[in-house]
């Protein structure tokens, strides 16, 4: 795939033209993302709720065997793939959210989640059922995370392979989701700065926010961009790579990787790239990591606690998987019994599910 050089020349960069590589126009024009459950399929996921709930089905160890779907799991099955092996994302609507208590919303994304994957530890904690809503912290803090803040954040990857989001309440106002394919990232580059794209192809040093396993340093490197066995690969969070600057042992950026990490941010956002989603009660919207970028604009909350803006989320590894570096499920992550991603587990912290934020 990548094409040799002339003699004494810089090698060419390669482009990738599968699936992952999309552009937000087309994709909003297609739609084909935008998967409206049947009533049948809304019948069968309330059943499955309801039996769960009533076998006292635990949200932390739940498997797909737990939460049998028969006919939507069919379907479930495509956005898997479509998900790890193709356009990398989806929006599953018609959930009446607003109509379902905490308790039968996180039983209902928890089971499609089993569908799509094994629920990993999204913090020290050990949660992996996570809440995305304002808490009233501080971003300029080492520690805060983005989710527990109204910011805006930059684009992103999660951990795990997959990150999955069920809009409990939108905000007020603002809070529209953002997403770009990290392939089509990588070619534009290629194509307009590969000077850039050579940079981003080399390690950065992130911060793992205070959330370090015994013999891990406080940060971990990785390249932002990284081609493995024919596809792009990518891990991306500029919040903790300019965290990790607080770090005496950590090399300072120099102004190339400033200007990288800029013009990729600005790429990201360019309206002939992104694609914008906004967020209805009960939506529930899957990524995958390694493909996608996202973002968050900033919002307003409403003044009243129980309107408040409030998301669920989930960080699925999926044994079938793309392969991946080495590095991902050793130095960013560990990994699962499966050799996937195992999110941020620190030994000796149980694994939660939550149903408030904390």
């Amino acid at each position: 795939m990548q094409a040799t050089a002339a003699p004494g020349r810089t090698a060419a960069l390669p482009a990738f033209r599968d699936e992952s590589a999309w552009y937000g126009p087309d994709m909003a024009a297609r739609g084909d993302w935008r998967l409206e459950l049947s009533h049948a399929e809304r019948a069968e996921l309330d059943a499955a709720v309801d039996a769960a709930l009533a076998r006292g089905v635990d949200l932390v160890t739940m498997t797909e065997r737990d939460f049998p779907l028969p006919m939507l799991g069919a379907r479930l099955a495509r956005v898997r793939r479509d998900l790890l092996h193709g356009r990398g994302f989806a929006l599953l609507r018609g959930w009446p959210g607003g109509a379902r208590s905490i308790e039968q919303s996180a039983m209902a994304f928890r089971g499609i989640g089993a569908h799509l994957g094994e629920a990993v530890s999204q913090n020290a904690k050990g949660h992996v059922l996570g809440h995305v809503a304002n808490l009233g912290l501080d971003y300029a803090d080492p520690t805060t995370r983005g989710y527990q803040t109204t910011a805006e954040l930059r684009f992103h990857t999660d951990g795990g392979d997959i990150v999955g989001l069920l809009c409990v309440r939108p905000s007020k106002a603002g809070g529209l989701s953002r997403i770009a394919s990290s392939t089509t990232l990588w070619n534009e580059l290629v194509h307009r700065r590969p000077d850039l794209a050579r940079v981003l192809a080399e390690p950065f040093h992130f911060s793992r926010a205070g959330e370090v396993r015994p013999g891990q340093r406080r940060f971990f490197t990785s390249p932002i961009f990284q081609p493995w066995q024919g596809r792009m690969i990518t891990v991306l969070i500029q919040s903790f790579i300019h965290k990790a600057q607080a770090f005496a042992e950590v090399p300072r950026l120099t102004a190339a990787q400033k200007e990288a990490l800029e013009v990729v941010e600005a790429l990201a956002g360019d309206a002939s790239i992104r694609l914008d989603m906004d967020f209805r009660p009960g939506d529930m919207q899957f990524l995958c990591n390694h493909s996608i970028v996202h973002s968050r604009t900033s919002y307003e909350d409403w003044p009243e606690v129980e309107r408040r803006r409030h998301l669920l989320r989930l960080w699925l590894s999926s044994a079938d998987g793309p392969a991946l570096p080495p590095a991902m499920t050793t130095d960013f992550q560990g990994c699962t019994a499966s050799g996937r991603p195992d999110g941020i587990r620190i030994p000796g912290v149980p694994l939660v599910a939550p149903l408030e934020p904390a």
